[in-house]
């Protein structure tokens, strides 16, 4: 495979930019289908149990920045379907279900957020048979660990401590898939009221991996073909905890456009 020239990098991220700014705009005039699949994983990270199936009317929400902000893009979810079924007001969200509101995983691309990371050429490669190059990156910084519970629930945010790689269009900046992963392992201290319910003294971060892949969709009046996410699929490993291995598979379909006059336009 041919090595990326180092004298292009900088070219091809500005054009990772803009492509970014660019989808982001129409993106927010974008809903879709989100399905989600959630299944525990034994041991060997085979199949163990039932798994959780939730669906989502997801879209995007974008506010550009001025004069070299960052800008913020967040997805927005609302739960339609629990295992097949309307949710009931008694259904509570699961400690692993994706966040109502949650960081659009592209917005580290945008002009104004690339400084935080530093960016490596590795060569040229294929996703789903278009020429890509690669691009591998890292945090510039390393932030505070973030752990906060919610009864029996942990959220633990880890800034700083992935590395990933970026499939982009060296012609064009699209983006056509993003992988990440954590650095190492990472231990997470439990509160003795949580030690209390029965839990370990620590949990330890083992592994969490993610890999996201676009598709092109079409849509109509306008005509116009958009790079939007197809899949996202993640696999995290936490020792001590109450499912250690999970699987989560996230699928996008039925995309609609919110044309000007209101219209949504089916894609």
């Amino acid at each position: 495979l041919e090595a990326e020239p180092a004298e292009d990098l900088s070219g091809l991220m500005a054009r990772v930019g803009a492509y970014v700014e660019r989808y982001y705009a129409t993106a927010q005039r974008v809903v879709a289908v989100e399905r989600v699949t959630l299944q525990p994983l034994g041991a060997d990270l085979s199949p163990s149990g039932f798994p959780r199936r939730l669906e989502y009317d997801l879209r995007i929400e974008w506010t550009p920045g001025e004069h070299g902000d960052r800008g913020e893009a967040q997805v927005r979810r609302h739960l339609v379907k629990v295992n097949g079924r309307a949710p009931r007001p008694k259904d509570e969200p699961g400690c692993s279900d994706p966040r109502p509101l949650s960081p659009e995983p592209l917005a580290m691309f945008l002009p104004g957020q690339q400084r935080d990371y530093v960016f490596t050429p590795v060569r040229r490669g294929r996703v789903s048979g278009r020429g890509a190059a690669m691009v591998d990156y890292r945090s510039v910084t390393k932030g505070q660990m973030q752990v906060s519970w919610h009864d029996d629930c942990v959220s633990v945010e880890l800034p700083g401590r992935s590395v990933g790689r970026l499939w982009a269009d060296p012609a064009t900046g699209d983006v056509l898939r993003v992988d990440e992963r954590l650095t190492g392992a990472f231990d997470v201290p439990v509160p003795p009221e949580q030690q209390r319910k029965g839990a370990a003294a620590r949990l330890t971060i083992e592994r969490s991996d993610t890999s996201i892949r676009y598709k092109p969709v079409r849509f109509r009046e306008p005509d116009e073909t958009v790079l939007m996410p197809s899949e996202v699929d993640t696999l995290t490993v936490i020792r001590d905890a109450g499912i250690p291995r999970m699987r989560i598979r996230q699928v996008f379909s039925g995309y609609r456009r919110f044309v000007t006059e209101g219209r949504v336009i089916e894609d």
